[in-house]
């Protein structure tokens, strides 16, 4: 069963081109991944700093590969997450 992630991510908006850059680069890296299924980035339009993921795997094992892949770990974890100022993530089957 397909398995979703969506995260939604606020960051100061002196940091908004950093992580909109990093977001960007991480796309591009798991859209290449064999678990995944799609991979969106969406700035917020009326709020400066927001952004929110819309992410599709194959199943709950293709979004571990992805969190454990180096790229993760470089964009995500060392240069996004110390940005943010809030992270709200839902983890959801695809009906």
């Amino acid at each position: 069963m397909a398995f979703a992630v969506i995260a939604h991510y606020t960051c100061d908006p002196a940091d908004e081109d950093t992580v909109r850059a990093a977001l960007l680069k991480m796309r591009a890296h798991t859209l290449t991944e064999p678990g995944n299924l799609g991979y969106e980035v969406h700035a917020e339009v009326d709020r400066p700093g927001g952004f929110v993921l819309y992410e599709r795997y194959a199943d709950r094992a293709g979004f571990d590969a992805h969190a454990a892949a180096d790229h993760f770990d470089e964009l995500i974890v060392r240069t996004v997450r110390p940005l943010l100022t809030d992270r709200v993530v839902t983890f959801a089957q695809v009906l």
